[in-house]
């Protein structure tokens, strides 16, 4: 029996937001207001199609983004975590479940040789296309009104565990590590042995806490954690159970 892993990316295992990291390569390091202002709640992902666009059109070379996205800097502890996790992968399978893009995430993972660490990232496909634009799709199409309308996370949790039970794969727990609003919904979703991780002082920590006070608290355990170590420590316990 095995531990399912989850993890958010932006704030979680970066210590940034990937997606407003990339205005680094933009002229100036700023984008436009018109640009900036255009934002509408709950789609992110097409106002970041329009950054790209911008981008493509300042003469932003793919190498200058990669070289760009791994600058990026992990969050306190994250490198442990991560190089502890892949040393024993017979305890855990893990997978990332992100509002940023597969270009970005793959970058970074692979810059930092971890992408062996995750068995599958679901997030926002995203490609070059042949006039050398960097794209973004939605990941997928869903009903829940509380997420945004490109990803909605707990349904993605809920596919990935029905396709492993189908698989004959059980997990003994889920452990989901985030930070964000978005992270809420597949937070709602763990079962009493589960756990939920979210980081201090960060969107989650704050919405489970209201939940508790509204008296409708979350039916997984709660431990909040400020460097990656603390969870390294609690998948230390775990494993020697």
């Amino acid at each position: 029996m095995k531990f399912l892993l989850v993890f958010d990316f932006d704030h979680t295992i970066v210590d940034e937001n990937s997606d407003t990291w990339i205005v680094k390569c933009a002229p100036e390091k700023k984008l436009p207001n018109g640009l900036r202002n255009s934002y509408r709640p709950g789609h992110w992902t097409e106002y970041m199609g329009r950054v790209f666009v911008y981008l493509g059109d300042s003469g932003v070379k793919e190498e200058e983004m990669e070289r760009t996205m791994t600058t990026i800097p992990f969050t306190a502890g994250m490198v442990d975590l991560l190089r502890f996790v892949g040393e024993n992968k017979e305890f855990f399978d893990c997978i990332i479940v992100s509002d940023s893009n597969t270009v970005f995430i793959d970058w970074i993972l692979k810059a930092a040789d971890f992408h062996k660490v995750f068995d599958e990232v679901f997030t926002n496909p995203a490609a070059f296309s042949s006039t050398g634009y960097l794209t973004v799709q939605n990941f997928h199409a869903h009903h829940c009104p509380k997420c945004p309308k490109n990803l909605c996370k707990r349904k993605v949790l809920k596919e990935f565990l029905d396709k492993q039970l189908e698989r004959g794969v059980s997990y003994t727990q889920t452990v989901y590590i985030g930070d964000g609003g978005n992270d809420l919904c597949p937070v709602t979703f763990l079962k009493k042995d589960d756990i939920a991780m979210p980081r201090h002082g960060y969107t989650l920590e704050k919405k489970i806490s209201q939940l508790s006070q509204d008296s409708s608290p979350v039916e997984c355990s709660v431990l909040v954690w400020s460097s990656a170590v603390e969870i390294m420590s609690y998948l230390k316990l775990l494993i020697k159970e």
